[in-house]
């Protein structure tokens, strides 16, 4: 069984570690399996590409690589917050943000 995961596709976060700490950007995949996520326009990398059908050229392209989800931190209300679940008034299970207190 895969644990649940305190973030999902399309939230902002914010890179509390690494050589992109402090920057933030919506989440575009996550891969549960390994517990990394892939954020736009962080953790920039040049990849050296061969020549194909569908590239012609090759060349050196530039793509983002993936980022452990231990250094994320969800951006709620314009600030990053530590995330908790709890039940709302239908008994859904929801989470919000620790700071604040409000739904996400």
């Amino acid at each position: 069984m895969r644990d649940k995961l305190h973030i999902k596709i399309g939230d902002s976060v914010r890179v509390l570690s690494g050589e992109s700490k402090g920057s933030e950007g919506k989440i575009l995949s996550i891969d549960r399996i390994k517990s990394r996520a892939i954020i736009e326009g962080v953790n920039i990398i040049k990849k050296h590409v061969k020549p194909s059908a569908s590239n012609p050229q090759g060349g050196i392209v530039e793509s983002e690589a993936s980022i452990h989800i231990s250094n994320l931190m969800i951006i709620s209300g314009g600030q990053p917050s530590r995330i908790g679940r709890k039940m709302n008034t239908e008994g859904k299970l929801v989470r919000y943000s620790k700071k604040t207190g409000e739904e996400i």
